[in-house]
């Protein structure tokens, strides 16, 4: 199973709990907030912020979180101003880890996550370290139900999608940058139930780990993922 896969699998799975869930609602408030500052706060002209509302809706947030979230974005409301930074690093076993971020304050950031970092037995890279090692792609995972793997690749391959992916009880749809919106809109045209949509960083090739190692990396992912300022953690492992 690839590591983006895996890693995306066991993060559904852990947002199913209430304490996990609350601090997913900070961390969309975070990515609508952004969307709404930097695209508008009309979901139908941004698609980044399209794609955070749906995030929020999936996972139960109220309607009035999601409004003041656009209204601080707009400047409608007073609230904080947030920074974009992604940082590269290596887990344990020199797996590569990209970790996207929102922060109010990028020297605490940086001072926490060295230190968390280096504890789990990893090390924080200078920039450009391993991001060449991945790609920026569309991910989007929509249940399987009746639907066969031809039908839907037919589909997606014609709207300009690059891959469909069998991960058990979802396929998983890659596609270019470009190409996002329209694999996503067809999809839901077609009235295929999406579980998520995002854009991702895709290792273009895994590192495979065995049992023995998979254990430390994995809670080195889940350990730096629960830093309040890290929105996403992608890597390169492949979990057997």
């Amino acid at each position: 199973m690839s590591g983006h896969s895996k890693w995306a699998t066991i993060k559904r799975k852990k947002a199913a709990n209430d304490a996990a869930k609350g601090k997913a609602f900070t961390k969309i408030i975070k990515e609508i907030t952004i969307a709404a500052r930097d695209g508008g706060g009309d979901p139908a002209g941004n698609p980044r912020l399209r794609l955070a509302i749906d995030s929020a809706k999936a996972s139960n947030m109220p309607q009035d979180n999601i409004t003041r979230a656009i209204k601080k974005g707009t400047g409608e409301l007073e609230g904080v101003r947030y920074e974009e930074i992604n940082y590269e690093a290596y887990a344990p076993h020199g797996i590569a880890v990209i970790l996207e971020c929102v922060t109010d304050n990028r020297n605490r950031t940086v001072a926490e996550l060295r230190h968390m970092i280096s504890k789990y037995g990893g090390n924080l890279g200078e920039s450009g370290s391993v991001a060449w090692m991945f790609e920026r792609k569309g991910v989007i995972l929509v249940q399987k139900e009746n639907h066969t793997e031809d039908e839907l690749m037919e589909i997606v391959i014609d709207a300009g999608g690059d891959d469909l992916l069998d991960e058990g009880e979802f396929f998983e749809i890659l596609s270019t940058v470009q190409n996002f919106e329209t694999v996503r809109k067809t999809l839901e045209s077609k009235s295929y139930k999406i579980d998520s949509a995002s854009l991702s960083y895709i290792a273009k090739d895994h590192v495979v780990i065995d049992e023995k190692a998979t254990e430390s990396v994995l809670k080195f992912l889940e350990t730096v993922e629960e830093h309040d300022d890290v929105q996403n953690v992608y890597s390169n492992a492949d979990f057997k």
